[in-house]
């Protein structure tokens, strides 16, 4: 790559390096090794979520050196600094899931406030885990520097040894932690014994890369792509290849390209991009998770795209990308037939693509997609014409129970599994919910309700992945519903509504309802109701004696409660870019 030359006059790393009185800037800058040249370059951010907590973030330190290697052939200096990471699949099940969601505004924030300090002039940001790359994006829209992202990748899906004592179930697919969820639940109800499990646990998770199917941290991967802040393909590659990291190089390069051509996050991020990203999501049947990370970016830019916006565009897409939880693949299977570019091939195929959206190459979404060759394999990625449904596999819900809206997940559920009516059982929380799944302390057709978990009154808004996969591993995945004002792990299978809102710290009808109310829950319709009359729920909410209190009086979960949002809105902590008074970029 040929060497460019940036004039800095109008960079924010002007100020830690430019004139007689950056003298001591540049000082701390020689100590570091940096030449002449490349102070008098362009300062790019490299951040990433590196850490040994879990497999999703190990592989991400050896990609940002690939990064580093592509800024500097396109003549920039590469500034390499991590943030932190909480990894749902080590918090998931007790106390710690309350930091996860928590640990998204965190990861936007300590990305903030790097860029800023220091004055970078742009940014690669690598993430694996599930709020690591919303929060990663997020900081991207909110700097609206120059920006490109790169996925960690997904881990390799598991396999049980040849001969291996376990159920043939288990024996004869890909394992994903999914599986493991699900195992715990056999194991409890004696389906499955001790020395099976252990088998399960050392095999099923084995490499670096996040959760395998099309969960939470997938789904954004994809909606990377597809939103424009990734390159095309990029997030594709399992973690351990090291094929990789010619994908980091790349956006090394291509974050300069950006710079250089003055295209802005927010050029890239614009109500258009964010339906194209809905798209992607519905038609592989993502996490609805993505219902929450999608408003929470669109947030960042000053654009209202709130759940019901989110689940407008899931209503009329087809779903037709067959992963796991409700499918059959996982996104090895993803990459090799072809990726999100395949994907969003068919979906301008149906006229359902925003073409002229710019992407992290420069170039736009439908110049892009023209020099994709592949096409569905009819396998992973079915064709638009010949979906596996004719809708979305996430759906939005609304009622008297939902006011402010709720989602569910209907990926590989018939339509007459999308239709449920039953008395509630209402829990405080998930732990009373958990003890009562593990004794069986429940009956077939009731809806379990779990409230006091969402933003602000868990604080937190826990995933429920340890219950519902209990569930599923007792056989009562299609036997109960559930609903909480929490959220679900990408991994969830069988029908649960999360998101409900407003929350019950709020005060909404999900903290009125009482054990026995009729529940019903339509995602045909897009209905979620109690049989209460309008008077009956204003009556309970005059006793209603308020949110339940908490242990989180202080630190960083007692401050989260405070600043936390609606969760239609993407629960989210600051005003974001409608208050804006300036851009960091122009400073």
């Amino acid at each position: 790559m040929p060497r460019r030359s940036h004039d800095k006059s109008r960079l924010p790393s002007r100020h830690v390096t430019e004139g007689p009185d950056r003298a001591p800037h540049r000082s701390y800058y020689y100590a570091m090794g940096l030449s002449d040249a490349e102070i008098r370059q362009p300062f790019v951010g490299v951040a990433t979520c590196w850490n040994e907590a879990a497999p999703c973030n190990i592989a991400l330190g050896r990609q940002a050196q690939a990064v580093k290697l592509g800024v500097k052939a396109g003549s920039g200096t590469p500034r390499e600094f991590t943030t932190i990471t909480v990894t749902d699949g080590i918090a998931m099940g007790h106390e710690g899931m309350r930091s996860s969601l928590a640990s998204r505004e965190a990861i936007a924030d300590t990305v903030e406030l790097t860029m800023r300090g220091h004055g970078y002039d742009a940014l690669v940001g690598l993430a694996g885990c599930d709020k690591s790359l919303p929060g990663m994006m997020m900081a991207m829209v909110r700097l609206n520097t120059p920006s490109v992202f790169i996925y960690g990748g997904s881990i390799l899906p598991g396999k049980v040894p040849a001969g291996a004592d376990v159920p043939e179930d288990f024996a004869t697919r890909d394992l994903t932690v999914q599986d493991m969820f699900e195992a715990v639940g056999r194991h409890q109800n004696g389906s499955l014994s001790d020395a099976a499990l252990t088998i399960l646990e050392r095999v099923a998770c084995p490499s670096a890369g996040a959760c395998g199917g099309q969960f939470t941290a997938n789904t954004m991967a994809c909606v990377s792509e597809a939103i424009g802040l990734a390159l095309l393909n990029s997030s594709g590659l399992p973690a351990p290849y090291e094929s990789r990291d010619r994908y980091a190089e790349a956006s090394g390069e291509a974050v300069m390209t950006l710079l250089e051509r003055n295209i802005r996050a927010r050029d890239v991020v614009t109500r258009k991009s964010l339906e194209n990203a809905a798209r992607v999501v519905a038609c592989t049947g993502g996490s609805t998770n993505a219902g929450l990370h999608l408003p929470a970016i669109a947030h960042e830019a000053g654009i209202d795209f709130f759940l019901d916006d989110v689940c407008e565009i899931f209503r009329d897409t087809p779903y037709f990308v067959d992963l796991k939880p409700g499918g059959q693949y996982v996104a090895k299977d993803l990459s090799e037939a072809g990726g999100v570019p395949v994907v969003m091939k068919e979906l301008r195929k149906a006229g359902l693509l925003h073409e002229d959206c710019i992407t992290a190459s420069g170039e736009t979404i439908g110049e892009a997609l023209d020099r994709i060759e592949g096409e569905a394999d009819g396998r992973v990625i079915h064709t638009v014409a010949n979906p596996i449904t004719r809708t979305g596999g996430v759906v939005g819900l609304k009622g008297n129970l939902a006011p402010e809206g709720a989602i569910v997940k209907v990926a590989g559920m018939s339509e007459e599994e999308q239709v449920f009516s039953g008395p509630a059982r209402v829990f405080e929380c998930e732990e009373d919910a958990f003890a009562a799944v593990r004794a069986r302390e429940y009956e077939p057709g009731e809806v379990i309700v779990i409230r006091n978990e969402g933003p602000a009154g868990g604080p937190g808004m826990r995933e429920m992945l340890s219950t519902t996969a209990a569930l599923t591993g007792q056989g009562m995945g299609k036997k109960v519903a559930l609903i909480t004002d929490g959220r679900f792990s990408g991994a969830t299978r069988g029908f649960c509504v999360g998101h409900v809102g407003p929350e019950a710290a709020h005060g909404g009808p999900i903290a009125l309802i009482r054990t026995g109310d009729m529940v019903t829950i339509d995602a045909i319709r897009g209905e979620l109701s109690v049989a209460l009359s309008d008077d009956e729920l204003a009556a309970r909410k005059v006793d209603w004696p308020g949110p339940r209190e908490t242990i989180y009086a202080s630190g960083a979960l007692w401050k989260y409660a405070q600043t936390v949002g609606a969760t239609y809105k993407g629960a989210v902590t600051h005003p974001g870019g409608k208050a804006e008074k300036h851009v960091y970029m122009d400073l």
